[in-house]
């Protein structure tokens, strides 16, 4: 499908609007000192993560991190030494990965997670005969 130019210039203007409201990446760098990245916002604001927080930077070695390009528009890093890249909407937001990655490293905290309630639990659910076994559909019980 082909736009005319006038479908053009209104969607660039629409962009330019749409960007001047958001926080885009002015500079983005890695800090060896704190192992941190630190991506600098037009808004004034500074963040930073460590990256082995980030899908696709979390079994990146420092080196790899040195290197890093900011997207045209501002709203993504690449980091092209390992060939990854960060959505600064997303990691404003929290995400510093898909919703099945962070929901892998939740569950990874969560499961570790010890408190004296979970541990009286497991001991009480293991008087009592333990987990109960799967019962598979088609089966006669």
């Amino acid at each position: 499908m082909a736009y005319s130019k006038e479908e053009v210039q209104a969607a660039n203007r629409r962009a330019t609007t749409h960007l001047a409201k958001i926080p885009t990446a002015q500079t983005a760098r890695y800090d060896h000192s704190v192992g941190r990245l630190i991506v600098d916002l037009s808004s004034g604001l500074s963040i930073s993560f460590k990256p082995q927080d980030a899908e696709g930077l979390e079994h990146a070695r420092p080196e790899q991190l040195t290197n890093i390009e900011i997207s045209p528009s501002g709203l993504g890093l690449h980091f092209p030494d390992i060939d990854a890249d960060i959505c600064l909407p997303g990691l404003l937001q929290g995400f510093l990965g898909s919703r099945r990655w962070m929901a892998a490293q939740m569950g990874k905290a969560g499961g570790s997670a010890t408190s004296r309630a979970k541990t009286d639990a497991v001991r009480a659910n293991g008087k009592l005969g333990g987990r109960p076994k799967k019962i598979h559909a088609g089966t006669v019980v």
